[in-house]
Parts: structure tokens; C-alpha cells; sequence
């Protein structure tokens, strides 16, 4: 019996011995596959440095350096204020307790700096809701050689935790503004600037959340911030997003066999993204929001909101955003933010039930909410118009109606006759940006094109009629909308796509084949 025993233990002994090696030899290997992956990420994006500088012409690193000279390394702040409302019931604003801001010394009163005179602070844009703002930003630090980073991408994100709403706004980067730091500059190098001479508090976002609040009045209490690789791995991960593209657009592109060696002729070719509905990874999504070379910063702004709320659509369907809390920590490995996880926790229920019918979108018109303008050194910069941007900006803070928030508005049903693959998407996807309860249809029933487009109005209302406001988002002239009174009607519009529609209408250039 006790030979039977010694038998059966040694057996289970020596099984457990060959799971423990199993074990351990398939850890290895794990491990070794992570490693090399990782190690295979990092070759990759290394490679792709030269592509992402060639993505879009960047911002020459000279000029945020030349700001740095004879700066104070340490910038002590005095006054402390609470830019809100009127103090409200505790029980209806204790949801998120939100940084204070501390305000620097003005400047002094009839400075002139840059060739420019330096504006005073702002008034505040006062709040009718409880709103948590958080800076969206996209840097270059990942093929910045000087250690001075830009942040050209700049999006406000405004959450409402009271209608359950978001607003976006753009920052275009060309704003000449004064920079509390004590000079006047574009608003891309306000981060970068703080980093380098140490702001206190906050570093780099304190100095942009500093310049934010004296040019426009809105504060901002939190930041996230990627570069153009940590970008990329994002849309990655996700498993890339879809882009309705509404205008086309030309620029160069790193071809297939790409090799940082050759020649730079040698590694790029133009490509055309024609108008259509696309699926994006990574760089391709990297690509689409930093051309310009047949457009503008404004309109980069818009392609840049686009690509976030594709992202959002992903990450709510995919499951991704509910997993966030699990995840944070490996999401901050690619990601820079001062957002508390307790913060996150709390505003993630109002994430998890926001609807895209919820986000308002706002970016800014060239030469109506700016002027052109050249500074004595030769930098071409965009300075602002207050006024006009404050009227932008009460929007940016007041709630979607409540026909934009549950999409309960007037019904378009999109139908595309013109031929050309995905149309009827765009356009809907073009309305729905205005806050439009827009359907893509597909192509009509028998397939047939037709030449020109047709907006049919069975509403027929004279009063309050919103023809003239999708005449004007789709470019179609008034005199192709039908009017068909019908009360038993399916939808409220109905909008047939011809060979004739041009649905880009945000002066991006023609693209020349």
C-alpha cells in the first residue's frame, strides 16, 4: 500500500513539476511576444518619424524658442478667483470638485508688444449650467528635435452635467494672444513655453490654461494630451474609426516601401482622399487631421472634431468606454492628463449615456472671428476678434435644443442618385453636424442617377421652416426644392442626390488631378 502511495505522489509530483515548466516555458514565451511586439511598435514608429513630420508642415521650432529668452524660471501667482455664476445650491453643483484658478498680474496698461498693443483680460463667459472643461491637445513633441513642443491641436471639451450634453470648440493654433507669462505669441506655444521655464502651478498646462482664460474667458480645468504616435496607437486600438469626408483632399503621402534612407522624393506620393465614406487606422486618421495643404487650420479644427467624434462612436460601441476605469492605467502610459481617476469615475456615467445628438460642434471663421494679420518678425497669425468670438463662445456654453438633444427634430431621408459610393452618408453626416436628424437611405430603389439634386419639403411651413438651413448645408440653390404638402408622410424632407451635389463647404481648395 505504501509503495502504491509513494508511486501515486511521485506521479503528482512529476505532473506538477511538468505543469509548473509548461507554465513557466509559456510565460516566456508571453513575455517574449510582448516584448518583441513591443520592440516591433517602437521600430515602427520610429520609422514613421520622418511620415508624421511629412504629414503636415510644421510650425518652425525657432519661434516658440525665441520666446524663452531672459524668462523667470518660476512664475509666482497672486489673487485667487472662482470664475462662476452666482453661487448656486450645494446639492446641485458638489457633483465634481474642480481645480481653482489662480491669476497672475495683468500686464501693464498700454504695453506694446510684437508690434502689437496687448489686450486686456476678457470678461468672463458667465455659466448658466454645471460644466467641466477639459483641453483636448495634440502635440509634436514625438519629431520636435528641440525639445520645445507645439500644441496644434487645441479642442475645448465641454461637458455639461446637468442636460447630459458636450459642446467642442477649436482653438485655431494661429491665434496671436497675450501669453500671461509676459509676451504676445501664437496660442500653440503657450504649453510649451510653460514647460520649459517651469510655470508653477501646472507647468505647461497651467500657462495655456492661464492664456485660455485672459483671451476668451472660459476656464479650463483639465487636460489630456497626445502626440502624433500616441495618436495613432489610440485609433489602433480601437480598431480604427469611420470618416464621412466631405471635401477632398491632396497632399503627400509616405509610400508603401517606405525607407527613411532614400531619397525624401523617393518616399512620398500625392494622394487624393476623394469625397466618400472611409474607414481609418491609425496613421491614415493622423494623415486626414493634419493636412492642410489645400486647406487651413480652421478647417483642419473641423476634420480634428470630426475624427473625436468617430473615435467617441467607437469607443461607446465597442465597449471600449466602459472598460476605461480597468484600463486607465495603461491608457496614461500613451496619454498625459492631470484628470484625477476620481474625476474620471465620476463624469464617466454622464460619458457612458451621451449621445452624439448631444455634442455640439464650434469652430471659428476665418476673417469674421479673425484678422489676418503679420507680425514685424513675419509670422503670419490670425488675431482674434473678441467680440464676434464671445457671441461663439455663449453658444459654446448653453445646451443643444431639445430637438437637437434627442434627435426628435424635423426627419431628412438622404437618397443617393449621384453615382458615386456612399454620398447619401456624408451628407446625412453633414447635417447631423448641425444638429439634424438626418438618415442615409442608400441609392434609390431602381439605382438610377440623375444630374441635379432635389430637396422635396412635405412640411410646407413657411414659419420656421428649416429649407433655407439645409439648402445651405448640402450647397443645393433653392430653386431645386419641391414643395409636396402631405400629412401622412414618412419623413419630414426628403433630399435626392444628383451628379451635381458639392458637398464640401468649408473653402478647402479644388484638388487638380
Amino acid at each position: 500500500m505504501r509503495a502504491v502511495f509513494r508511486l501515486t505522489f511521485k506521479l503528482l509530483l512529476g505532473l506538477t513539476a511538468l505543469i509548473l515548466l509548461l507554465a513557466i516555458g509559456w510565460s516566456l514565451l508571453e513575455t517574449g511576444a510582448v516584448y518583441h511586439q513591443r520592440q516591433q511598435a517602437v521600430q515602427t514608429l520610429d520609422a514613421r518619424r520622418p511620415a508624421y513630420i511629412a504629414t503636415a508642415t510644421s510650425l518652425a521650432h525657432e519661434d516658440g524658442q525665441a520666446r524663452l529668452a531672459d524668462r523667470p524660471r518660476t512664475t509666482l501667482l497672486q489673487q485667487i478667483v472662482t470664475p462662476t455664476p452666482p453661487p448656486e445650491p450645494e446639492s446641485e453643483r458638489s457633483q465634481v470638485d474642480l481645480p481653482t484658478l489662480l491669476l497672475p498680474p495683468g500686464p501693464d496698461p498700454d504695453l506694446i508688444l510684437e508690434g502689437t498693443a496687448v489686450p486686456t483680460r476678457v470678461p468672463i463667459i458667465p455659466r448658466g449650467h454645471e460644466l467641466v472643461n477639459i483641453a483636448l491637445l495634440g502635440s509634436d513633441d514625438d519629431v520636435s528635435d528641440s525639445g520645445f513642443l507645439h500644441t496644434d491641436t487645441m479642442i475645448v471639451l465641454s461637458m455639461n452635467l446637468e442636460t447630459g450634453t458636450a459642446a467642442m470648440l477649436s482653438l485655431p493654433r494661429d491665434l496671436f494672444v497675450y501669453i500671461p507669462s509676459g509676451s504676445m505669441g501664437r496660442l500653440n506655444v503657450a504649453f510649451g513655453i510653460g514647460e520649459n521655464i517651469g510655470w508653477q502651478p501646472d507647468g505647461g498646462f497651467g500657462l495655456l490654461r492661464q492664456t485660455i482664460f485672459y483671451n476668451f474667458g472660459i476656464n479650463v480645468h483639465y487636460y489630456a494630451r497626445v502626440n502624433l504616435a500616441g495618436f495613432e496607437t489610440m485609433i489602433d486600438l480601437l480598431g480604427g474609426v469611420e470618416i464621412a469626408v466631405d471635401c477632398a483632399y491632396q497632399d503627400y503621402y509616405p509610400v508603401e516601401n517606405f525607407d527613411p534612407q532614400a531619397p525624401r522624393e523617393d518616399n512620398y506620393e500625392l494622394r487624393t482622399l476623394d469625397v466618400g465614406y472611409y474607414a481609418f487606422d491609425g496613421f491614415d486618421a493622423l494623415w486626414y487631421a493634419r493636412t492642410r495643404r489645400l486647406s487651413d487650420d480652421f478647417d483642419r479644427g473641423r476634420r480634428q472634431q470630426q475624427l473625436l467624434r468617430a473615435i467617441w462612436r467607437k469607443a461607446r460601441t465597442s465597449g471600449w468606454l466602459s472598460s476605461l476605469p480597468a484600463l486607465w492605467t495603461e491608457l496614461t502610459e500613451t496619454l498625459e492628463t492631470n484628470l484625477p481617476l476620481d474625476v474620471m469615475l465620476r463624469l464617466l456615467p454622464h460619458a457612458l449615456n451621451l449621445d452624439l445628438g448631444g455634442v455640439q460642434n464650434f469652430t471659428m471663421v476665418r476673417t469674421y472671428h479673425t484678422t489676418p494679420w503679420q507680425t514685424p518678425r513675419g509670422d503670419y497669425v490670425q488675431l482674434p476678434e473678441y467680440e464676434l468670438i464671445a457671441a461663439l463662445l455663449h453658444d459654446f456654453y448653453a445646451p443643444p435644443t431639445a430637438n437637437q438633444l434627442t434627435l426628435t427634430g424635423p426627419s431628412i431621408a438622404i437618397y443617393n442618385g449621384s453615382g458615386q459610393a456612399d454620398w447619401d452618408r456624408v451628407a446625412s453626416e453633414r447635417l447631423r453636424w448641425d444638429g439634424y436628424h438626418a438618415i442615409a437611405m442608400g441609392p434609390l430603389d431602381d439605382g438610377a442617377v440623375q444630374e441635379a439634386s432635389q430637396l422635396i419639403d412635405y412640411v410646407a411651413s413657411e414659419k420656421g421652416s428649416i429649407v433655407p438651413a439645409i439648402s445651405k448645408a448640402l450647397n443645393l440653390p433653392l430653386t431645386q426644392v419641391q414643395t409636396q404638402p402631405n400629412p401622412n408622410r414618412q419623413y419630414d424632407y426628403e433630399v435626392i442626390l444628383g451628379r451635381d451635389y458639392r458637398s464640401c463647404t468649408y473653402g478647402v481648395l479644388p484638388v487638380h488631378r
